[in-house]
């Protein structure tokens, strides 16, 4: 028998869209860095809703000028609903930056010795995320996003 993970009930959802709505007016207004780390706005459509999604999220440089890596944590033992909105409609997806319009972008999700470098960069700027990820079994999916 498989055991289902439960989701967020409705007031974690609505707490987390009323929070990720706040943090991005204040990137929009005043700029795209908190505790140190720079952030985006990812825009993606809901997997089952179709409704629209704007998520604030930690960006990593990539070796790309024009692609940029973030991090699936957070949902604890479940990927975030962001992260399953972007895979399920990755061609509707576009990142926003501070005083930019958004850009269509293409994510990739990385894996193995790919992946594994992108990871050592990312936790060696931000020593943090590692001690996040030792929390959970499940492992963070690191994205490339590369605009279109």
């Amino acid at each position: 028998m498989t055991t289902k993970t439960a989701g967020p009930n409705a007031l974690s959802r609505w707490i987390q869209h009323r929070a990720n709505a706040s943090t991005a007016k204040r990137i929009r207004r005043k700029g795209g860095r908190s505790m140190g780390m720079d952030l985006l706005i990812l825009h993606t459509v809901g997997k089952r809703s179709g409704e629209p999604r704007e998520t604030p999220l930690t960006w990593f440089a990539d070796d790309d000028s024009d692609a940029w890596l973030i991090i699936a944590s957070g949902g604890g033992e479940r990927h975030p609903d962001w992260y399953v909105n972007l895979m399920a409609r990755p061609d509707r997806a576009t990142a926003e930056w501070h005083g930019q319009d958004p850009v269509g972008v293409t994510p990739q999700t990385l894996d193995g010795a790919e992946r594994e470098r992108a990871w050592q960069r990312i936790v060696a700027e931000q020593p943090r995320i590692a001690k996040y990820q030792r929390k959970h079994s499940r492992q963070y999916p690191v994205v490339r996003l590369t605009r279109r």
